[in-house]
């Protein structure tokens, strides 16, 4: 995935940022469990979303020790069942993004694509054989997104449309039909608002390579920047996405980590997707960072 969720830290209290730390490292550490390093690899904060989505709070924090922290350990979730299904989506939601890489890319350019899809390959494989529904309908939506990439589609919303369910099919294990219905419909939105950051996030780069994106095709880049009126109206859609994922939020039940959602959905998305636009997002983070007040934006 690409980095671009992350809670606001001045939303949240101390005990909510525990919260937040205690999910990411419970899902690193389910990776880990389930596909050794190559799984700890991927993780970031998209995916640590995901997990808090999925999770109805189910499990405990404990305090545990890894190679970032050997000695004092840290805060983290254990005993979700949520976490290993958030695992799981999240090795194939990898895997085929960079399967997506090493096809939109020349040999040089695909090289590192190809490298890191072939280390995280068996795990691609466990992957599948515990959720064959998900890697299939996940294959056929990548499918659909990059017929319209090879096509040149120069509208925004196919593509983020087809993004956009991908990411909504994570709903999928959810067994309830009312909360599977809303959470489906939560990460719809947040898919097509990713889609859009990661387009302009990547703008001046695609085009210095000559790689697809419908921001080049939509507008008109002066120097791979979008000029202030279309910066702005592209702010607006992807406000509008972040408005209508707040929608859906609101008719999700309580766990342990609504407030950090709430942060998220509320405020770090749209500080996120301001930093983006404006270029001075950084999307590398070390992760003794979590939670701390370098992830606020706004």
């Amino acid at each position: 995935m690409f980095g671009y969720v992350r809670p606001s830290d001045r939303r949240l209290s101390e005990q909510e940022r525990e919260a937040f730390r205690a999910a990411y490292c419970g899902l690193c550490h389910a990776l880990g469990k389930r596909y050794g390093l190559a799984g700890r690899m991927i993780l970031n904060y998209d995916l640590t979303f995901l997990a808090m989505v999925l999770s109805d709070g189910a499990g405990r924090t404990e305090c545990r020790r890894c190679a970032i922290h050997p000695v004092k350990g840290c805060p983290c979730a254990g005993g979700d069942p949520a976490l290993d299904t958030a695992a799981d989506m999240s090795v194939i939601l990898t895997y085929w993004q960079l399967r997506d890489g090493v096809a939109d890319h020349g040999f040089w350019g695909g090289l590192k694509y190809r490298v890191a899809s072939a280390l995280l390959g068996r795990a691609y494989r466990k992957a599948r054989q515990a959720l064959p529904w998900f890697d299939r309908d996940a294959r056929q939506q990548l499918d659909e997104l990059s017929a319209l990439e090879r096509e040149s589609c120069p509208t925004l919303d196919e593509p983020a449309d087809a993004f956009a369910r991908l990411l909504a099919l994570a709903a999928g294990e959810i067994a309830e039909e009312k909360r599977r219905r809303v959470t489906e419909q939560l990460l719809y939105h947040l898919g097509r608002w990713i889609y859009l950051t990661d387009a302009a996030d990547d703008l001046r780069s695609d085009m210095k390579t000559g790689s697809y994106n419908p921001l080049a095709l939509r507008f008109a880049p002066e120097d791979g920047r979008l000029r202030p009126a279309d910066r702005q109206a592209l702010a607006q859609t992807m406000d509008g996405s972040v408005q209508a994922m707040a929608a859906a939020f609101e008719l999700l039940p309580e766990s342990v980590y609504t407030p950090v959602l709430r942060a998220t959905v509320y405020e770090g998305l749209y500080a996120v997707g301001a930093a983006v636009l404006n270029g001075t997002f950084r999307k590398r983070q070390r992760r003794k960072d979590i939670g701390k007040a370098d992830t606020d934006y706004a």
